[in-house]
């Protein structure tokens, strides 16, 4: 029998893309800058982060939003934050994103293990690399959140 997480417990896998695709975060210093955001407001707790990978023109990620908040304020947290920094530090003044962003609401511990593969193969696929571990924008190897305890094995 299969056991779906609980609806006040609310996992996602969230992609959010770059305007027009363009490739910003192949610049160390782009990438460099989301992954401190991310980081950032996972330590001033907003949201859980269970994994994540920064790709040439995109990010995928895994979150729980902190309860009684939106995944929308989460991925504002993201997005919002990564554009008023690079702003600010970078004096990048280009649009930065698409609107709006996909997100995949993680039924169960079954879904959860195949988006953390997704996330960690990602830049295999896309070529970058030929090991995981290589690629210098990923969760792999990161202490980071556990993942929910409704999808314990």
């Amino acid at each position: 029998m299969r056991h779906l997480a609980p609806q006040e417990i609310r996992t996602f896998f969230v992609t959010a893309v770059t305007h027009p695709r363009r490739r910003i975060f192949q610049v160390e210093k782009m990438a460099a800058l989301l992954k401190d955001v991310m980081l950032d407001n996972r330590n001033k707790r907003r949201f859980l982060l269970h994994s994540f990978v920064i790709m040439p023109d995109h990010f995928h990620a895994i979150l729980t939003p902190e309860t009684g908040s939106p995944l929308e304020k989460s991925m504002q947290y993201i997005k919002g934050g990564f554009s008023y920094r690079v702003k600010t530090e970078l004096d990048y003044q280009r649009p930065i994103w698409q609107p709006s962003f996909t997100e995949h609401r993680i039924k169960d511990l079954s879904d959860y293990d195949t988006h953390v593969s997704y996330i960690h193969e990602n830049p295999v696929r896309a070529g970058l690399v030929l090991d995981a571990k290589e690629y210098p924008w990923s969760s792999i190897g990161m202490d980071l959140d556990p993942m929910p305890a409704h999808f314990q094995r």
